[in-house]
């Protein structure tokens, strides 16, 4: 099984009502002076200002960005980065999904290690830890508030830089579902799908062990539950903390063990035509389990992921089996939370699929893939996921 490292966030606060333990966190640890980044519609409902209460409980002051946009892009990053070190703020507070919290951890390199964020796409790419970061996270799907992941799109270049880096980690994670019942049905279904797929792409890694899998497959097993309730009713408290809990699982999972093929190519996928990276990854998800399992080693790793989806006879499957029983449970769940099944409902051109499979084998993701397949049969996903067959 060889060596590997676990990293995980030191401090994190759940339940209804956690967010009300944050002023004596920062009291302890002597901040100062605060920018929260979040988006113009969490400004705009005072979640922004309502975190804000709670740091200047604390004795902090503090000053709010809020131009995070969905797929944030360099220049959103720059902007922000500006903000900071105009303030001299000695933390980051992260109000939002996984925009906003990857704005503030790019930000929070940037700060410590100085250069420009196109430098620091790939792995290990910066030498000191960022700044102190606390992320309220208000979606339950990207786990950004406990990975060692962020990503920044480059307009320039169509796609989106995919960053592996412990120093960007989080210092407080924050799933207050407080912040998560008004979430709407396709973001809640949406954000879903990525937990999902961070579960399962955690558990067949090349670097998946026995911490990742407990992580992953339990996580596989309560988005499956508890999903579709959240999604037919956001106001339900048990499905909100449940998902919570399960994509935060999901995120420690994939944060150490990796992700793989789906991950790379929607990153690819979002960075050409600006998709929502959920979407992306509930479309795709079928498809990648389907080329993986074309292989008797692939099909083999997804006997366990079977075995956490809860399908039933899963311990006795061939890994043929557990391939074609994961794909058709994963095809009902997005049907019945109502997302789309192809890529051509997303307004894709299909013309672009060699180019952005060139792009999607060059995605940190594609290394922890079980099967290394060549740019050809990328663009062959692609192409099927498209017409949904």
């Amino acid at each position: 099984m060889g060596l590997f490292r676990v990293n995980a966030v030191s401090t994190s606060f759940f339940g209804k009502g956690s967010i009300e333990l944050l002023p004596k966190e920062l009291r302890k640890r002597g901040f100062k002076r605060g920018l929260i980044v979040t988006d113009s519609f969490l400004f705009e409902n005072g979640a922004g200002d309502k975190v804000g209460s709670y740091l200047l409980e604390a004795g902090m002051e503090y000053a709010i960005y809020y131009l995070v946009q969905p797929n944030p892009a360099v220049d959103v990053v720059n902007e922000c980065l500006e903000a900071a070190k105009a303030l001299e703020v000695d933390l980051l507070v992260a109000v939002g999904g996984g925009s906003a919290i990857d704005t503030a951890k790019a930000v929070s390199i940037m700060v410590t290690n100085g250069g420009r964020i196109e430098e620091y796409e790939g792995v290990n790419r910066s030498e000191k830890p960022g700044l102190p970061i606390v992320a309220v996270n208000t979606t339950a799907g990207t786990g950004s508030e406990v990975t060692s992941f962020y990503i920044v799109t480059n307009p320039d270049k169509h796609l989106k830089m995919c960053m592996v880096d412990p120093n960007c980690m989080v210092s407080i994670a924050i799933n207050d579902i407080d912040f998560m019942m008004s979430m709407p049905k396709g973001l809640t279904a949406s954000t879903g799908m990525d937990a999902m797929t961070h579960a399962i792409e955690a558990a067949v890694s090349k670097r998946a062990n026995p911490i990742t899998d407990k992580d992953a497959l339990w996580a596989m097993e309560v988005i499956g539950t508890y999903l579709p309730e959240a999604v037919r009713d956001g106001r339900n408290e048990t499905a909100r903390e449940m998902m919570a809990y399960a994509q935060y699982s999901a995120g420690m999972a994939f944060s150490n063990a990796g992700l793989g093929m789906v991950h790379a190519m929607a990153h690819s996928l979002g960075g050409r035509f600006n998709l929502p990276h959920g979407i992306c990854n509930a479309v795709l998800l079928p498809f990648v389990i389907e080329f993986n399992g074309s292989c008797e080693a692939g099909a083999r790793q997804y006997q366990k992921v079977a075995k956490g989806l809860g399908i039933s006879g899963a311990e006795t499957m061939t890994g043929e089996d557990a391939v074609r029983e994961s794909v058709a449970l994963i095809r009902r769940l997005s049907k019945e939370i109502g997302l789309t099944e192809c890529l051509r409902k997303l307004s894709v051109d299909p013309d672009s699929f060699y180019d952005l499979a060139k792009g999607a084998m060059l995605d940190a993701c594609m290394e922890d893939n079980p099967v290394k397949p060549t740019v050809k049969e990328v663009a062959e996903v692609y192409k099927k996921a498209y017409y949904g067959v």
